[in-house]
């Protein structure tokens, strides 16, 4: 499934992977932040929101380092990428 897919058709949860401080510089409206830093002590929060999860940051790398991290813990989600092309989708499928 793509990640438009994902966004269109269910009640996906995205998470920003950038520090607090890229975050505050602008981010995905209805997107929450969990540092990258931060995904693996929190696996157990990320699970509990019983959602598939689209990742994102400024280009797609530190999503993709949770992605892999998060899949091998059985959490399905998706490396959306750059946060930009994320909010772009939103916007689209809104």
């Amino acid at each position: 499934m793509s990640v438009i897919d994902i966004i269109q058709k269910s009640k996906s949860v995205i998470i920003d992977v950038r520090t607090p401080e890229e975050f505050e510089r602008g981010h995905v409206k209805s997107s929450i932040n969990i540092p990258l830093k931060e995904i693996f002590k929190r696996v157990e929060e990320i699970k509990s929101l019983n959602a598939p999860i689209v990742l994102c940051c400024l280009v797609g790398g530190r999503s993709e380092q949770a992605k892999s991290f998060l899949n091998g813990r059985g959490i399905e989600c998706y490396n959306g990428g750059g946060w930009m092309d994320v909010d772009l989708l939103v916007s689209q499928c809104a």
